[in-house]
């Protein structure tokens, strides 16, 4: 019996745990139809391209540029990575 239950544990994957500031995300993102688009469906390339763009300033923001400064390249990619997951 112990055994089986140790075989299901380790054959079950464990839900991914989101990335430091990948959480707070879907605070503004989550709804679909909101004033703030939702990051649902979007590939994880295009959310990293974005986070990028803000970071650097070639796509003007009134709070993005400021949040995505605070996250490095690898960051903001596993965030990236989180969201195009599901992860919201």
């Amino acid at each position: 019996m112990r055994a089986g239950v140790l075989l299901l544990l380790l054959a079950t994957p464990a839900a991914a745990a989101a990335p430091p500031g990948a959480s707070s995300c879907s605070g503004c993102h989550g709804a679909q139809g909101g004033a703030v688009p939702s990051l649902g469906g979007h590939a994880a390339e295009d959310i990293a391209a974005s986070l990028a763009a803000f970071r650097t300033g070639a796509r003007p923001a009134t709070v993005m540029n400021r949040i995505a400064k605070g996250f490095s390249e690898s960051e903001s990619r596993a965030i990236a990575d989180y969201l195009a997951g599901g992860g919201q």
